[in-house]
């Protein structure tokens, strides 16, 4: 069959009579090939599952192929057994379980990871990535009603002016309503008068997870392991310009426009919060 594939593949090209000389067939058996049309569309599902595959770095696994396919998993686990494809996605992890709160700031928004509008709550993350031979850090702001970043930062130093620029730049693009919640762990820049400063000028509320306890903030934990696992290449990047550029079309780019999040029942963040802005239907008893 891969050499009726190729064939196809070829034909704009070359004649298909050089073709199937070259690759010994006959040409009435690639006619009977090609108007097979079961076998011409498992050919293409295979080809799709290969793209998504592919776009994802690997990442993708049956259950984000039959969505992005529109086919049922278990044929999604067919046509990745067929093309050797392997999902990179690791295993869950296990995080030890602590009840302190901040003695300042309390852990207002206790994982009520669901709210119903868009810049109701965000929350806030710092990680460190290896750029140049170095760690570089990245502050990401996630609005949690769809999953979707509205604010990043990379910096050589996990400093308050790290966290300040991801606010800033997400407060800049969305211009939240006062009354925004805003959650973050218990981090020393978050923590900062500077910090604190920056979220009362903007009206937001400051909300923070109990001591060493990642449950409380575990959405942007999913986010920062994706990242990871799904985009950034195991030994890091050459040149921090190269990093920041390859994590600014992730975040931006393929995580918001094109991934497709379980949460929002396989559609992408920037698709969710279209649908919520569309005009609701007006009940009939009304």
């Amino acid at each position: 069959m891969a050499c009726y594939v190729l064939i196809q593949q070829l034909r704009p090209d070359y004649p298909l009579a050089v073709l199937c000389d070259m690759l010994g067939i006959r040409r009435s058996s690639y006619y009977a090939w090609r108007n097979r049309p079961v076998e011409g569309e498992l050919v293409q599902r295979q080809m799709q599952a290969h793209a998504v595959h592919r776009r994802s770095r690997g990442a993708a696994g049956s259950r984000t192929i039959a969505k992005a396919l529109g086919v049922s998993r278990w044929r999604a686990r067919k046509l990745m057994q067929a093309g050797q494809l392997v999902s990179t996605q690791p295993g869950p992890r296990k995080f030890r379980r602590a009840e302190t709160e901040d003695e300042i700031v309390p852990n207002q928004l206790n994982r009520a990871f669901q709210p119903t509008a868009p810049d109701r709550v965000w929350c806030g993350d710092i990680t460190y990535i290896l750029m140049a031979g170095r760690w570089a850090y990245l502050a990401v702001v996630l609005d949690l009603y769809a999953r979707r970043v509205v604010g990043w930062s990379v910096s050589s130093t996990p400093d308050t002016a790290l966290v300040t620029q991801a606010l800033r730049r997400a407060v800049e693009t969305r211009q939240p309503e006062a009354g925004l919640l805003f959650h973050s762990d218990q981090g020393g820049q978050y923590r900062s008068r500077a910090y604190r400063h920056a979220l009362l000028t903007a009206q937001i509320e400051p909300s923070m997870s109990r001591k060493g306890n990642c449950w409380d903030n575990a959405p942007i934990e999913r986010l920062f392991r994706s990242l990871k696992t799904e985009w950034i290449p195991s030994r890091g990047y050459g040149t921090f310009q190269e990093g920041r550029q390859d994590i600014g079309d992730y975040l931006m780019g393929y995580y918001n426009r094109e991934r497709l999040h379980s949460y929002n029942d396989y559609i992408t963040p920037e698709r969710q919060e279209h649908l919520w802005k569309q005009p609701k239907p007006v009940s009939q008893n009304t």
